[in-house]
């Protein structure tokens, strides 16, 4: 099975922390299970460890590509498509990182491994 793993979770996973749930635990550490990381999640850590919002993350941010790569995750490039599907998606959520992940989602049929309940808004599969 395949999957996005927002960004939020993808630290959490690298870090141990418990607050990744068990559910999405066992589901990204199947190695059969193929695991996509977008490029928003590199340009949501690099930005917010600029602005000083994730000090935490300056080691993934410094090589983002080869993070995520250790962890065995696949790179999932924003397209055109997707871009304008981000910018035109209606609803609550305004956050921009977010609002790629949805539309790549959407696109891709793929589900999101997400603590974020408001995706669900978005006619998307979110594991959790």
């Amino acid at each position: 099975m395949e999957a996005i793993l927002d960004t939020h979770a993808f630290l959490w996973w690298l870090a141990s922390d418990a607050k990744l749930s068990e559910a999405a635990r066992k589901f990204i550490a199947r190695e059969e299970n193929v695991i996509y990381l977008s490029a928003a999640s590199a340009w949501e850590i690099t930005t917010k460890v600029r602005i000083g919002k994730l000090p935490g993350a300056a080691e993934v941010a410094s090589d983002f590509g080869a993070c995520m790569a250790s962890q065995g995750f696949s790179e999932l490039p924003i397209s055109l498509a997707d871009g304008a599907r981000a910018g035109s998606l209606a609803g609550p959520n305004r956050d921009p990182f977010d609002r790629m992940l949805i539309a790549q989602a959407q696109a891709h049929d793929l589900p999101l491994i997400s603590i974020e309940a408001v995706f669900d808004d978005y006619g998307i599969r979110r594991l959790w």
